[in-house]
């Protein structure tokens, strides 16, 4: 079946669904959610969060009944393995944006076939941009193709980072990427990997880090940012794999290992 399958057509269901799943998102905004937490305080999970997985499992079983499914909540499937088709969801990118703020948050669709991702789409659910690509097609912003990355100048970069990695913390030794921090031309943090990962193949941010992702949460942004000439990595530089949580560094080619060597491993010093 996999031979056979038509990936415009596949392209074209997912992202109607995702548009619909954001319009049941933006209707939801007057009604009262359910909000509990997972891990930790800061972790967060709406009666959204399963609605809108429970929706895509219901449209991808029905449709791709051979499809398998790995999603945040874990209704999907328990994929152990990428071989097929297997569809990589985060229902709601951003769970505290969307709590705390109504914005800042995303739907992210990552479809991969035997490991190698195909398809990639990101929904900035309230401004109603659709960041999508298909392997070899491209990526875009809409309806508008978004050019391959210039070279940045390290110097010149805006990174996106969250504060927790250049403060004490568990994961990386946060003397380690202040220096980088200083030398940038500067930081955001949205709150949504998703978004900040739109945001590197899109052009607005040169670079992304965090020393914890999911694979739902950087499914899709891979396969953008390939598209137009970045590279998505660890912080070590090494390939992320696609089943567990990894460190994620994806930025412009143009400084990707210098970052790596100099204030990660450190080799220049």
């Amino acid at each position: 079946m996999d031979s056979a399958l038509d990936w415009n057509k596949l392209d074209t269901y997912a992202k109607q669904w995702i548009k619909e799943a954001g319009n049941i998102i933006r209707n939801s905004f007057s009604s009262q959610l359910m909000i509990q937490t997972k891990t930790s305080p800061d972790d967060l999970v709406t009666n959204m969060d399963h609605e809108i997985e429970q929706f895509f499992i219901e449209r991808i079983t029905k449709n791709f009944p051979g499809h398998r499914i790995l999603g945040e909540e874990g209704v999907g499937d328990n994929v152990q393995t990428l071989v097929g088709i297997v569809w990589i969801i985060d229902p709601i990118d951003g769970t505290m944006n969307f709590v705390h703020q109504q914005r800042n948050f995303a739907i992210s669709i990552g479809i991969y076939e035997n490991g190698v991702g195909k398809i990639g789409l990101i929904f900035d659910v309230v401004s109603g941009d659709l960041y999508h690509a298909q392997k070899g097609q491209g990526a875009f912003l809409n309806d508008v193709s978004l050019p391959k990355l210039k070279n940045v100048k390290l110097e010149e970069a805006v990174i996106g980072i969250n504060a927790t990695w250049v403060t004490e913390n568990k994961r990386i030794d946060p003397t380690k990427l202040a220096p980088l921090i200083k030398r940038v031309r500067g930081t955001r943090s949205y709150g949504s990997a998703a978004i900040e990962l739109a945001y590197v193949a899109a052009g607005r941010l040169d670079a992304y880090i965090t020393m914890r992702l999911s694979p739902w949460d950087f499914a899709a942004g891979l396969v953008l940012i390939e598209e137009v000439g970045g590279l998505v990595t660890t912080i070590e530089g090494k390939s992320l794999k696609l089943l567990e949580q990894n460190s994620v560094f994806a930025s412009n080619a143009s400084f990707h290992d210098e970052v790596v060597d100099t204030y990660v491993l450190g080799k220049n010093e």
